[in-house]
């Protein structure tokens, strides 16, 4: 397959990730929104619902963000992505949902939360890098060709905090990241990192120890513009 069209429609986009990085990341991060695009097979959800190559790259872009920093990390166990319009029901716990990854290779997303993700860059809503973040979680204790990705120091300090974070957060709320955090330490991970990409500086500010957990296991330092420590 052909990379030069999903190069071209990342450049005709242009996101503010992209757009943040020296012209060789820019080569690097092009590279493997292509890879990653390969890989993959995107699948329309709902009448006359149609998945665009621009939708594809702007998914694609969202993966590559959250890893530029970890080298080709591609969520290998997740073969396929579904893209619904809107919000869809779920026969299972009955009710509607925006997004979700399960353990079976599937990444689902609501087309119009993903974008509403990216309307403000700096609110720390971000249904995609969200739903990413549950993919890279899982990714790395799945035994596959990615296995084992994070390293095991950064994780296990980040885990250490996650859970000191997690006892202290019902009696200290408000807190910087909002209260779906508190569910589990996956959910903490999802929602830090939509705040570690979209309003990094206020995230060091009000919590530096996690947001250098969280830089260190992500080898990447927006709040300093490094994207690959």
């Amino acid at each position: 397959m052909r990379l030069r069209p999903f190069i071209r429609a990342l450049r005709r986009q242009q996101p503010a990730y992209y757009t943040q990085l020296s012209q060789m990341q820019q080569r690097q991060f092009e590279k493997r929104v292509a890879n990653f695009l390969v890989q993959k097979r995107f699948v329309a959800r709902g009448n006359g619902f149609e998945v665009t190559l621009p939708m594809q790259v702007r998914i694609a872009a969202c993966a590559v963000e959250l890893t530029f920093g970890l080298g080709h990390v591609y969520f290998s166990h997740f073969k396929t992505i579904l893209i619904y319009p809107d919000r869809y029901y779920s026969t299972i716990n009955k009710r509607y949902h925006c997004g979700e990854v399960n353990t079976r290779g599937f990444i689902v997303l609501s087309w119009k939360d993903f974008e509403s993700g990216y309307e403000n860059n700096a609110d720390g809503f971000n249904l995609g890098l969200h739903e990413m973040a549950h993919a890279l979680h899982l990714e790395n204790v799945i035994r596959n060709n990615e296995y084992d990705f994070l390293d095991r120091q950064h994780l296990e300090t980040w885990n250490r905090l996650v859970t000191a974070e997690m006892a202290k957060q019902p009696q200290t709320a408000p807190n910087f990241l909002r209260q779906q955090a508190c569910h589990d330490e996956h959910e903490f991970f999802a929602v830090a990192v939509e705040s570690f990409f979209e309003r990094p500086h206020d995230f060091k500010l009000s919590n530096p120890a996690l947001y250098t957990a969280l830089s260190q296991l992500l080898q990447q330092d927006p709040a300093r513009g490094v994207y690959q420590l």
